[in-house]
């Protein structure tokens, strides 16, 4: 008999107290996608002289660059490390079990670690030393939209969770934290680092392509059957209405949304869903996640990066080839532009 869900806590800004970190040096180690916009965002919300001590690490030299243009002087990740009582990684996950031990061992007892992804943590690929916190703050939005979001006040949601409470002092920092990053105006989840990281890799690997096949496939279809290319992308995603539905469906629930549409639309997706073969896309899902919880995927993406990234070119091919599909893309930012 199946155990029921455990419930999750949702934590919001009269859960934070700004004080727990009015006292000491936040460091956030990288200034990549996901690192500026929530050092930009701290600026903003720490109190002076927690704002004045806010230290930036890079030691990737364009991003060193992109951290002096706004105004911070940054300092190597070594550096920002040993500065830190709260150290906030924002390294790409791949890399952290090659970066991250030079830079723990600098961290002072006491100290709390933050992961922006439980990434490392569910898979034991970093062993954080004794004497610190550890824990979870993984916004759930992309960089750009973090920072967009927080200056509009409508805030992001996050994953928060505590792994380990060396100091008695984790929490409050965590939340103190993700007050200050804008998050907690919309909310910040309690979850495990192990509970983030299978999400956030089973919904990119079991969802995700099947998304974008569908996508791929329908354009395909609709230009041999001699519908315009430029009108599939528009319906599919370029005019935005997607992007709408997703959020009808965000407000109003997934299955309620379709009250939103047409009865012709609602007709039309439930009679044609009922001809999909369901069970084999669980079957799909099922080996993805299975793959993702014993470790598979991590072991390739860990290989990926010893190796050099192989497969980074093909991507990067895939990306930026010349198809029917972007040059319709390029057309249509053309016109309205």
């Amino acid at each position: 008999m199946s155990s029921s869900p455990r419930r999750h806590r949702l934590y919001r800004d009269a859960d934070a107290d700004p004080a727990a970190l009015a006292d000491g040096t936040v460091a956030l180690l990288g200034y990549g996608l996901l690192g500026r916009p929530l050092a930009l965002n701290l600026r903003d919300a720490l109190p002076a002289a927690a704002a004045a001590r806010l230290v930036v690490g890079s030691d990737d030299e364009p991003s060193s660059r992109r951290a002096e243009a706004d105004g911070f002087t940054p300092v190597s990740l070594a550096a920002a490390a040993a500065a830190a009582d709260v150290a906030v990684v924002m390294l790409p996950d791949e890399a952290q079990a090659e970066l991250m031990p030079p830079l723990m061992a600098a961290l002072r007892p006491g100290a709390t670690l933050v992961f922006a992804s439980g990434y490392v943590l569910a898979w034991d690929l970093v062993q954080p030393p004794a004497g610190i916190d550890v824990v979870l703050f993984a916004p759930r939005m992309g960089g750009d939209a973090i920072r967009e979001r927080t200056l509009s006040g409508r805030g992001y949601l996050s994953y928060v969770g505590v792994e380990r409470d060396a100091s008695g002092r984790a929490w409050p920092r965590l939340l103190a934290l993700a007050s200050a990053a804008g998050s907690l105006r919309h909310g910040g989840l309690e979850m495990t680092a192990r509970e983030e990281a299978l999400l956030d890799l089973f919904i990119e690997q079991a969802v995700g392509p099947w998304l974008g096949a569908a996508v791929l496939s329908a354009f395909h279809v609709g230009i041999e059957a001699g519908l315009p290319p430029l009108g599939l992308l528009l319906e599919m995603y370029l005019s935005g209405e997607m992007a709408e539905t997703f959020a009808q469906m965000a407000s109003d629930g997934f299955l309620r949304s379709t009250r939103a549409h047409g009865y012709a639309a609602a007709f039309g997706g439930m009679t044609r869903a009922l001809s999909i073969d369901r069970e084999q896309m669980a079957t799909m899902m099922r080996e993805v996640l299975a793959d993702i919880e014993g470790g598979g995927f991590a072991r390739s993406l860990q290989e990926e990066h010893e190796t050099g990234y192989p497969c980074k070119p093909f991507l990067e091919q895939v990306v930026a080839d010349e198809d029917l599909l972007n040059a319709t893309e390029d057309e249509y930012r053309r016109l309205r532009d």
